[in-house]
């Protein structure tokens, strides 16, 4: 039986407290705490459950897994925007997200939390038996130096949790977070993923003796909460993971069959193409495969053809987000709409899916694809009551049109769209004028139209030259450059580009992420993700509108009215999606049977078969 997000119908067991702390927004009596916070109507799995259906709750433990990783990292702290961070994920968050359910959370090194029913703060109890590695329990003290490091020292951060408006402890094992305003019931969510460091370690000082800093870049492994801790570290090439023999939560039921490799190793790789390389040569063990022209043609390998290489395709539950060519809307050549809808006609995803992608592919019509937050439809009478008051700030086909790309399956489409395209930059206010043998699109100021790509990896550029061939007859002077990570980060950072590949994943909770997405207040602010610069009140507006949403009807609507307006702006011509997971493993790693939809597990519910082991050693 579920459980009402309201209601809580199964509920953790209350114990009235005994000590002096203030009591925050009611009685302890009149709370009720939950071991679970969802953002849709029922919890999956009631408070006495034993283990989540899509693990292997007799897994064995033992052995390791090799994981390969494609980049760089000069820093084990990612809590800072110095240096190369990578994320080792030792500190566990206050709620575990199940991956059979879009978004709901179970208590891990929190039991259980509470909020009133107007979202205007959050209470958390945290489990007395929680322990970082050194032994030291994690307290209240913890959470709240947590939130105010990565407050202080993380732009993003600070505008992610900016309605926090304060913190304090209000037990013994227990803190509550007082929110600025009310009503946004992804609040406490948001909370309960908070991954919590151990205020007495980087407040001390390390082995030579020197302050440690969370604002600082450091190789030095950090202490932390979770199964794993990291036991070895090569800067830039390498780090391991060794199981906990002591960890403290093993028998929780949200650990239940999770966790079964004694050791994680992660090898870094600079290049795609020698990853995927290193992978057939059994250099590690599971790939997660990217690229539709690998997968069709790169698993030809021997051990795939017996049966030592595992090749499956896993199907994938909830929305697909957003892949495009993003355009950098900081140029003031991207600055009208008939300009970037131009550049939208020239892509041919069509001849691209037939003969880059081997059919893989569906286009991207929506930033919600394949849920019923996609605009697919007229605007509702709920929609249009958000919409309506926006007028003056929208493209008229809000109103009118349901969006559909552009679309190019016959040569006599791609003639039309590139007339089209054509005539709208005119309008714009972009012509073609002759230099030398070709036509090149200026202003009347003579400006030549310059479009620069920048990519990190080169599987796009395959994808991106078709692309330049269809805007150079356009007019079009298209450059393609590609960077490696390290360079592309600071692109980023610093806006540096026309053209960059952007990814915007999306759940079927959207929320206060929104803001980093689209919001003007991200459009400027360093390590942020609103990497076409949109600065639209009435984009503003709708977001507002989302992550104040009462009930899901009114998220839907706000998702939905949020959709139509980013779409029929053109900020960036869209790419595609794939409905599956593209996995390729070596056959001495195992997945549960069930699998949950919205993650391939990896590799927390899988585990080491040492018998397949010995027989690929023999081979």
């Amino acid at each position: 039986m579920g459980v009402t997000r309201r209601r809580f119908i199964e509920l953790a067991t209350l114990s009235p407290l005994t000590t002096a702390w203030p009591i925050v927004h009611a009685a302890a009596q009149d709370r009720l705490f939950s071991h679970a916070s969802t953002l849709f109507e029922t919890i999956k799995y009631p408070a006495n459950y034993k283990s989540f259906d899509y693990v292997n709750a007799n897994a064995p433990k033992g052995g390791r897994v090799r994981l390969g990783l494609l980049g760089s990292f000069d820093s084990l702290n990612p809590w800072t925007l110095k240096g190369d961070p990578m994320d080792p994920l030792i500190n566990e968050p206050l709620m575990k997200a199940s991956l059979d359910e879009p978004s709901t959370q179970y208590g891990l090194l929190a039991e259980s939390l509470w909020h009133p029913d107007d979202y205007s703060s959050v209470t958390y109890r945290l489990r007395p038996q929680a322990r970082f590695h050194d032994g030291m329990a994690v307290t209240p003290e913890d959470v709240i130096f947590t939130m105010e490091s990565l407050k202080a020292n993380l732009p993003t951060r600070a505008a992610y949790y900016r309605d926090v408006q304060k913190i304090e402890q209000t037990g013994d094992h227990e803190v509550t977070f007082v929110f600025s305003s009310k009503g946004n019931r992804e609040l406490p969510h948001i909370i309960g993923g908070l991954s919590i460091l151990p205020k007495h370690w980087w407040t001390a000082n390390d082995a030579a003796g020197k302050p440690r800093d969370v604002a600082a870049s450091t190789i030095e492994p950090p202490l932390g909460s979770a199964p794993y801790s990291i036991v070895s570290v090569a800067p830039g090439s390498s780090f391991v993971l060794r199981r906990t023999a002591d960890y403290w939560g093993k028998d929780l039921p949200v650990n239940v069959g999770q966790n079964n490799f004694d050791e994680i190793q992660y090898q870094i790789y600079k290049d795609q193409t020698v990853l995927i390389e290193a992978f057939k040569g059994d250099q590690f063990d599971i790939h997660i495969e990217s690229t539709a022209k690998n997968w069709a043609t790169g698993y030809d390998f021997p051990a795939v053809k017996d049966g030592r290489c595992i090749k499956e395709e896993l199907p994938k539950a909830g929305v697909q987000g957003m892949q495009a060519w993003v355009l950098n809307l900081r140029h003031s050549k991207f600055s009208d709409v008939r300009v970037r809808k131009a550049i939208d006609l020239a892509f041919d995803f069509e001849w691209s899916n037939t003969n880059l992608f081997y059919g893989q592919y569906r286009r991207s019509r929506s930033f919600f694809n394949n849920s019923e937050l996609e605009a697919s439809s007229l605007p509702s009478a709920e929609e249009l009551a958000l919409l309506s008051p926006l007028t003056d700030q929208l493209p008229p086909e809000v109103f009118t049109t349901v969006y559909t790309s552009p679309q190019s399956t016959s040569a006599k489409e791609r003639r039309q769209n590139l007339r089209l395209a054509q005539n709208l930059l005119s309008e714009a206010g972009w012509n073609g004028a002759a230099q030398g043998a070709k036509q090149v699109l200026k202003n009347q100021q003579g400006d030549i139209f310059t479009l620069d790509f920048t990519l990190y990896s080169p599987a796009f550029e395959r994808i991106a030259l078709p692309y330049k061939e269809q805007l150079e007859l356009l007019g079009f002077t298209v450059n393609i450059r590609i960077i490696d990570i390290a360079q592309y980060q600071k692109v980023l950072e610093e806006f540096d580009y026309d053209v960059i590949v952007g990814s915007y994943g999306q759940s079927l909770s959207p929320g206060n992420e929104q803001r980093d997405f689209w919001s003007t207040e991200f459009a400027d602010k360093k390590g942020g993700k609103n990497y076409a610069g949109i600065k639209n009140p009435a984009v503003d507006t709708l977001v507002e509108k989302i992550i104040a949403a009462p009930d899901r009807k009114s998220l839907i609507a706000a998702c939905r009215a949020l959709d139509r307006v980013l779409m029929w702006n053109h900020y960036m011509t869209p790419q595609w999606f794939v409905p599956i997971d593209r996995i390729a493993y070596w056959k001495r790693v195992k997945h549960p049977n069930i699998m949950p939809g919205y993650s391939v597990g990896h590799p927390t519910t899988w585990w080491f078969d040492a018998k397949a082991d010995d027989e690929l050693k023999k081979t």
